[in-house]
């Protein structure tokens, strides 16, 4: 399993989505999920319509240079496909996808080349243009609605993201207890808010 810092780590909301929250991710060997939208002729990091106030993309790709760290990419707004392909080829970002993106701009990055991960959710069993996904990003809006099994069986085909129940307000104890037989592989990736707990649980330490 690998370990995706959401939003990088922080400690107050204030810090999430900031390169000092990216970069002490990537410090401590996590990956980390962030958002992007566009503002002004720039692609910006920003997960609410951004103020011009928010860190270009581009120096959370320079923070990731030279380190073999996943960095997933929420999209938040249409039309960034081909820019944000050449941003990420240009800077050699070694392990990095897109997705959350909307279902007509899913079609944009995936014409576009740039490995996209689909969503499944309870209301997304069937995301589109599935068999064209590099992945699969397996969340669960108002509650864990799939088991281990599932989870298995993704994995036989796809890397799998999982978003942790934390994100979404709840107790992660079960899911994380649901994953671990999971845990020892390559193609499993979590989401989380608490990094270094998910690292010391799935390592063995069940506190």
């Amino acid at each position: 399993m690998q370990i995706l810092a959401h939003r990088g780590m922080w400690e107050t909301t204030a810090e999430q989505n900031t390169l000092a929250a990216f970069a002490r991710a990537f410090d401590a060997g996590f990956g980390i999920e962030t958002d992007v939208r566009d503002c002004r002729g720039r692609i910006v990091v920003s997960h609410n319509p951004p103020t011009g106030d928010e860190p270009d993309f581009e120096a959370c790709l320079e923070l990731l240079r030279g380190r073999p760290l996943p960095l997933a990419i929420n999209i938040k707004a249409d039309g960034l496909a081909e820019g944000l392909g050449g941003m990420c080829r240009t800077h050699k970002a070694p392990d990095w996808f897109v997705f959350d993106m909307s279902v007509p701009d899913m079609r944009q990055q995936l014409m576009a080349g740039n490995p996209t991960y689909a969503r499944m959710s309870e209301v997304e069993q069937t995301p589109p243009w599935l068999e064209e996904a590099t992945g699969i990003w397996l969340d669960g809006f108002a509650a864990l609605w799939y088991g281990a099994d599932t989870v298995a069986s993704l994995l036989k085909r796809f890397r799998v993201c999982v978003v942790s129940q934390e994100l979404h307000g709840r107790d992660p104890a079960a899911q994380w207890s649901m994953l671990r037989p999971c845990a020892s592989s390559a193609n499993l990736l979590l989401c989380t808010d608490r990094p270094e707990r998910a690292k010391r649980y799935f390592q063995g330490d069940m506190s």
